[in-house]
């Protein structure tokens, strides 16, 4: 399992106190991302630039795409700029392979609003797997997760252990690009409720 497929499940699993967006959901996914091609070394940072490396053999198909997309000529993109770009309906295309994939299945009871059907984890060892190391605590997990607003434990969700200077970069993006789009959310509420009061018969 990668980082992000740990991420989606952990974020999948039923915990009727919060509800992750899919927006803060996708972004957070694309910075799993790119840790787990840091830690296979198919990517560098040089700052806060993505500088690819040699083309690997991985063995995630959607780690594969996330590789495959990769801006491989100079000048290099920025990590914030890979977190939008690759980030766009990202959450989609992993709850999608995780269906594809048996991962994922419906619900026996139980629909969302507008008869949508419900769709729930499926017992597997990858599920199994997820959940132990996110009982261990892992600290890029934890800070990933803490992220969209999912924590446990008292451990500081900044902190991301000894996994170095470019993941730490990666998760800070991560954060900021979270708050970034709470903040236009928050404003298009303003602007909606304004535009709501202007049409409001006294």
């Amino acid at each position: 399992m990668t980082t992000a497929r740990d991420l989606l499940t952990i974020a999948l699993e039923p915990q009727p106190e919060r509800s992750v967006g899919q927006g803060d959901l996708s972004l957070s996914l694309a910075g799993a991302e790119l840790v787990d091609l840091l830690s296979a070394g198919a990517i560098g940072l040089d700052e806060e630039l993505i500088v690819p490396g040699p083309r690997l053999d991985l063995d995630d198909r959607l780690l594969v795409a996330a590789a495959s997309a990769l801006v491989r000529q100079l000048p290099y993109e920025s990590v914030e700029d890979w977190l939008w770009r690759r980030g766009r309906d990202l959450a989609a295309a992993y709850q999608a392979a995780f269906e594809e994939e048996g991962l994922l299945a419906r619900a026996r009871r139980g629909r969302l609003n507008f008869g949508a059907e419900r769709m729930e984890l499926v017992d597997t060892p990858a599920r199994r797997s997820a959940r132990s190391r996110w009982q261990e605590d892992e600290p890029v997990l934890r800070a990933l997760a803490a992220a969209i607003g999912i924590r446990r434990g008292e451990g500081s969700p900044d902190d991301a252990g000894t996994s170095g200077e470019a993941v730490t970069t990666v998760l800070a993006a991560v954060n900021d690009a979270v708050m970034e789009l709470e903040a236009v959310r928050q404003r298009r509420s303003i602007e909606n409720a304004a535009f709501a009061n202007v049409w409001r018969v006294p």
